[in-house]
């Protein structure tokens, strides 16, 4: 959200309040709504500073204690939403029966503050706004599509459809990654097991020898010092890395592309992250093109959609190409992140005037993409987790016999 000093004119005399909005254009409406004169200009500013200490102090907290919506219960008040204006009932209404139906907490909130800014005379989108981070961006989009096409009830019904499969989605993920999770959180608390009570009766008898140790061994002792000395220091560190990470993933611009850059290069994860984001920004896309939304401002809507920062930068240049005059099929092969098979089909559809068909057979091939690797994700960390396990077993086998065997060949010699 951003702040705007809103100049007016109220009985004769001039004054000036503050707006929050996340664009001057909103914050222009805004402003029409709720300031009771004539206004002058509208101007972005940077917030007072005692906003500035709350903002950090709420951003902080919520990255510890970030209020969830559960997903399916969003997608209940969606359906319930479709059905309701599907039927004739005005959104305010239909909000005000959501409200009162929904047993989720925090959805409940949302909904409340929603019903008292249509109340207010802001839009549903405009209400909706301050809450895009629980929503999501997918929501926000197909909202906005609903009030520009007049169409509320059948976005509302895509949305609900398009969530369903996120949801989907997501849970074919945990699914596949509960059993190597499971093997390595069984493996640390093994290990971590071992070096509090099994490696300090080694050591004792270690520090008898008197001689060089082997390098596996002044390993295993290092580590047991480390978690035995160290222990509630190295977890209240790892805690505070994961909280300072999340905080500078939610707050800080930088990080983030950093991030993004770097995971979509992570083996396996970067692979996930691609093929689902460009699969929802596609079937996006598609839904606006086929709901007879300019190709440009149907761009615009579906890059609200991702959460990844720099394939959203790459496919930002196709709207710009775009509204240079460059055809889209052009577009999308210079984003060079599309297969050229994928680029025909586009380029097809363009020709043949079904852009709307071809990107959907291109967002179900993206989409079959994503379901192979969850589905097969197991066989590709199952190397990687045979070779962790059997790296810990090789270090804590020649960490303990390494010495006993120098033991032996001592007394042998003697």
């Amino acid at each position: 959200m951003k702040y705007f000093e809103v100049n007016y004119l109220s009985k004769g005399k001039r004054s000036k309040t503050i707006i929050k909005s996340p664009n001057k254009h909103d914050a222009i409406a805004i402003a029409k709504i709720k300031i009771p004169g004539i206004i002058v200009n509208v101007k972005e500013t940077s917030a007072p500073l005692e906003d500035q200490l709350s903002a950090f102090k709420d951003q902080f907290l919520n990255t510890i204690l970030r209020k969830k919506v559960k997903m399916t219960s969003l997608i209940a008040a969606i359906r319930q939403l479709s059905v309701m204006t599907n039927a004739g009932i005005s959104i305010h209404d239909s909000v005000k029966e959501v409200e009162a139906a929904t047993v989720d907490k925090t959805l409940k909130e949302i909904f409340s503050s929603v019903n008292d800014d249509l109340n207010s005379g802001l839009s549903l989108t405009q209400a909706l706004m301050p809450y895009r981070e629980t929503v999501g961006d997918v929501t926000i989009a197909l909202v906005e599509l609903g009030e520009s096409t007049g169409n509320m009830a059948e976005s509302l019904a895509k949305l609900a459809d398009i969530l369903e499969e996120i949801e989907e989605n997501r849970q074919k993920f945990k699914k596949a990654m509960r059993y190597p999770i499971t093997v390595v959180v069984a493996i640390a608390i093994a290990f971590t097991i071992l070096m509090v009570y099994v490696v300090p009766k080694f050591k004792d008898i270690f520090s008898k020898l008197k001689a060089e140790l082997p390098l596996p061994t002044k390993i295993l002792l290092f580590m047991e010092q480390m978690i035995n000395q160290y222990g509630l220091y190295l977890l209240a560190g790892i805690i505070g890395t994961i909280i300072l990470f999340k905080y500078l993933l939610n707050n800080n611009e930088e990080f983030k592309k950093g991030f993004d850059r770097y995971i979509l290069k992570t083996y396996l994860i970067g692979d996930i992250i691609f093929y689902a984001t460009l699969s929802r920004f596609c079937l996006v896309f598609t839904e606006l093109i086929r709901a007879g939304i300019p190709i440009a401002d149907a761009l615009d809507t579906s890059l609200l959609t991702l959460d990844n920062t720099h394939l959203k930068k790459r496919l930002s240049a196709v709207k710009v190409s775009v509204q240079r005059g460059i055809s889209l099929t052009e577009a999308f092969r210079d984003t060079a992140l599309f297969e050229g098979m994928l680029v025909q089909m586009i380029q097809a559809g363009e020709q043949s005037g079904t852009l709307d068909k071809m990107l959907e057979k291109v967002t179900l091939y993206l989409k079959s993409r994503f379901n192979q690797i969850i589905d097969n994700i197991a066989s590709y960390i199952e190397p990687i987790l045979l070779g962790f396990i059997a790296g810990m077993v090789l270090l804590m086998a020649l960490g303990i016999f390494m010495p006993m065997w120098d033991m032996a060949k001592a007394v042998k010699m003697n």
